[in-house]
């Protein structure tokens, strides 16, 4: 079956399944590989459950039933059919890529452009090569606008996925310390993230939004058409400062040549102005009305562990739980030491995939915390194991647990914050 048939059964039913446990009535089943599974051996339960059809790439499954469809490979074909999908619609798209920030800022250009269109975007952090292309397919005529988030930890992977999703305008939000262990090093970062520019400039009539206050991103932007945001005074599209940040950020914003917008939002971090002030850039472009971006903007309640303030009956959360890298910590960190609060504690777990970086990562943290007068340090997880001196050190957030246990805290002001591999996600229910 070649993509255009495959194409018209999708179209009497469209929605697809990677997973047994959501498999709706006719759906299509796609039997994807993984390290430790094999979807092929679960085609037929697929089918028993409701799914029309079953797509595989094992041959003797194929022959077991004649709703199996057998292709080369299942993953290629999914991430084809969706490119073959968006090329169906007229959508226009904007394509969200970067080290840090990428989903909140996804999230407040959905919040923007959702005062004026029907936006259909990225669902929580689906931004790999499996999310992308589900993503895609979840794409209507009923939507106006979409907003795709793209991740990546490997050189290639913004470019497979630009392919894919073929945007009519991008942007970076920044590029930072992070996945070093695939990426090689910062360069190799910044050429990663930079395949999305490459690929816009290969597109007739491709635009990028930019933060022209990002020297990496200026340097990798040359030739690009471009709407630049950035701090006051540099004549930029969009400009924005923080008022204040006690410890929700206050900001300040305008269009060049418009009055300033006076916003209150329910973030935490002073290093959200550049996704805030992306996301308003975005609105600006695609005719939304001052007015407008600045109500979404302040009505956005960040969720997933990313920049929350939580409040719980003993404790006031920092909770920015969801992932780490050195420069992320480097920012929650600088934003914690601003926060005023009589007792302030901090919970990091390591940051991951950073190879050859690792140690001098976690020592650099280390060195930093001293910086930040706050009553107790506690890390977690065996990389920040030799820079522990002085802090208390904790092999997993299991012992972290049992500590909370045996004497809980109260009173503090706590910031969370560690790679998501090291859990500490599951913290704030016992805080």
């Amino acid at each position: 079956m070649d993509i255009t048939e495959l194409y018209s059964l999708f179209r009497e039913h469209p929605i697809v399944s990677t997973d047994t446990r959501e498999c709706p009535p006719s759906s299509i089943f796609f039997a994807l590989r993984g390290e430790t599974f094999n979807g092929n051996q679960f085609a037929q339960q697929a089918l028993e459950t409701g799914c029309t059809a079953a797509v595989v790439d094992d041959a003797n499954i194929a022959a077991t039933d004649s709703r199996m469809i057998l292709v080369p490979d299942t993953l290629q074909t999914l991430q084809k059919l969706a490119a073959y999908h968006r090329h169906q619609l007229a959508t226009p798209i904007v394509q969200i890529t970067g080290t840090n920030g990428k989903t909140t800022t996804k999230e407040l250009t959905a919040a923007v452009l959702a005062e004026c269109y029907r936006v259909h975007f990225t669902q929580g952090n689906l931004n790999n090569h499996i999310g992308v292309p589900k993503t895609l397919l979840q794409l209507c005529a009923k939507h106006e606008v979409a907003v795709i988030e793209t991740g990546a930890n490997h050189p290639g992977e913004i470019a497979q996925l630009s392919q894919i999703v073929d945007a009519d305008c991008g942007l970076i939000t920044n590029v930072g310390m992070a996945h070093l262990e695939g990426f090689g090093s910062f360069e190799g970062v910044v050429r990663t993230k930079g395949e999305l520019y490459d690929h816009l400039r290969s597109k007739i009539g491709g635009y990028i939004f930019l933060n022209a206050d990002d020297e990496h991103l200026r340097r990798i932007a040359d030739g690009l058409p471009a709407v630049r945001y950035g701090r006051p005074g540099q004549d930029y599209d969009v400009e924005g400062e923080v008022v204040a940040c006690e410890p929700l950020l206050h900001l300040r914003w305008r269009v060049r040549g418009g009055n300033w917008q006076d916003v209150q939002t329910q973030l935490i971090g002073s290093y959200n102005i550049n996704n805030v002030l992306a996301a308003a850039a975005v609105g600006t472009r695609f005719g939304v009305a001052p007015e407008q971006i600045s109500h979404a903007i302040a009505q956005y309640m960040p969720t997933n562990s990313r920049s929350e303030l939580r409040k719980t009956a003993r404790n006031t959360l920092v909770v920015d739980a969801y992932n780490a890298n050195p420069t992320s910590m480097k920012a929650a960190l600088d934003n914690f030491r601003l926060i005023s609060h009589p007792h302030k504690m901090v919970i990091l777990g390591s940051m991951r995939e950073l190879g050859e970086a690792t140690a001098t990562a976690h020592v650099d943290v280390a060195a930093q915390l001293r910086t930040l007068n706050a009553e107790e340090v506690w890390l977690v997880g065996e990389e920040f194991r030799p820079c522990s001196d002085g802090y208390r050190h904790f092999p997993d957030v299991e012992a972290v647990k049992e500590a909370l246990a045996a004497a809980p805290v109260s009173g503090r002001l706590i910031l969370i914050k560690g790679s998501n591999s090291t859990k500490l996600h599951q913290l704030p229910p016992l805080l």
